[in-house]
């Protein structure tokens, strides 16, 4: 760990909590942080590390403190998970050029995944997500990527990295994303054309009315994810007046509820929540926001320590069927009613029980196609 902190800088506390100190049961007293001394992260589960990069956005620097206002935000809130450990390696430098900056996050979330960490990001603009996979690719980790955000950056015309980032992580050689998913996208921002494109990859896009009206649904899919990266644009503006996206979006609920999913899988191993601006945010609501959803994916993160090894079929209820002359297994957790189903291949992957009950009725669940096609 040592060998990180010509990349990383301390917390400054001033920027934290402006009263008299924390009391014992806010989550301040129970990180471990990097004020003076670098933390122990060994027996950590979560590490959390600030990004002050936003230069992507082609936009001033005026959103530096982003990270540190979350933080804050984020230490006031009541420790309830006393199974997750959590540690708090402060902020990556801003480099002297933006890829400087990419250069100095992949290497520190290279490092943190390959000690087996869940590294959990906070400010920053969201090409800071192509960073966050330069570490995958660092290790030579095949990945699936999940986004959430109101666009899908994807726009070679733009000279903005962050409205083009996906590009290069998407099409870029050698290319190690093996699939691609994108939850809560706003169909009058994106052009059909690139839903077209994403559909022949056989990725999966999720329109934000499909995805609200099955929000569970989404669960499956943040479960199979290794990288996941959240824009706030993706949540409504009047939950998060930070985001001058779109009046629509995600409500604040649902947003949390997506980051509970996040913390519930065993897969992920990198997640990042971007495009918080500061100078936008109204009595720091946004920030009260994203600090709610991180606390529900410690929650999420709680309950998956709680969850049996899927090797382990005496904590689950196996279910063999035949749907369209395919024999297959589905296995539903007694710990925590969530679903899996076999492959051809044996792999099992995430699934959800509207899954089961189309094999059940004899209909191929899309789910297994398109997991099917992909193979």
């Amino acid at each position: 760990m040592h060998s990180l902190i010509d990349f990383l800088s301390p917390i400054d506390v001033s920027q934290l909590n402006d009263d008299n100190g924390y009391h014992h049961g806010q989550l301040a007293n129970h990180i471990n942080t990097f004020i003076t001394d670098i933390p122990d992260i060994t027996d950590a589960d979560i590490v959390l590390v600030g990004v002050c990069e936003v230069r992507g956005t082609g936009l001033p620097d005026k959103d530096l403190s982003a990270a540190d206002i979350i933080r804050k935000n984020l230490y006031l809130l009541n420790y309830w998970h006393p199974n997750v450990k959590i540690a708090d390696i402060g902020n990556i430098k801003t480099g002297a050029t933006l890829n400087d900056s990419y250069s100095a996050i992949k290497t520190v979330v290279a490092e943190l995944i390959r000690q087996k960490k869940t590294v959990v990001m906070m400010g920053g603009s969201h090409d800071i997500t192509l960073a966050q996979y330069y570490a995958y690719k660092e290790l030579k980790l095949y990945t699936e990527a999940t986004c959430i955000d109101a666009n899908i950056n994807l726009s070679g015309e733009s000279e903005a990295r962050s409205e083009n980032f996906l590009l290069e992580m998407l099409t870029s050689e050698p290319n190690l994303v093996r699939h691609y998913n994108h939850i809560g996208f706003q169909s009058y921002f994106v052009h059909p054309g690139i839903l077209e494109t994403l559909d022949k990859l056989r990725f999966d896009c999720f329109r934000l009315g499909v995805a609200k009206d099955n929000i569970e649904e989404m669960e499956p899919v943040i479960r199979n994810t290794n990288l996941l990266s959240f824009d706030i644009s993706a949540i409504k503006y009047s939950d998060a007046p930070a985001n001058e996206c779109s009046p629509n979006g995600f409500s604040g609920e649902e947003a949390c509820v997506l980051t509970r999913f996040a913390g519930m899988s065993n897969n992920l191993t990198s997640f990042g929540i971007y495009g918080y601006k500061p100078h936008l945010d109204t009595h720091e609501l946004t920030a009260k926001q994203i600090a709610q959803m991180l606390w529900y994916f410690i929650d999420g993160k709680s309950r998956s320590k709680q969850e049996s090894s899927i090797e382990d079929r005496n904590n689950f209820n196996e279910f063999h069927t035949v749907f369209a002359e395919v024999e297959t297994i589905f296995l539903q957790s007694k710990k925590s009613n969530r679903w899996w189903m076999q492959l051809p291949n044996k792999k099992f992957i995430a699934c959800s029980y509207n899954d089961y009950m189309h094999a059940s009725n004899n209909d191929i669940p899309e789910r297994w196609l398109r997991a099917q096609e992909r193979l």
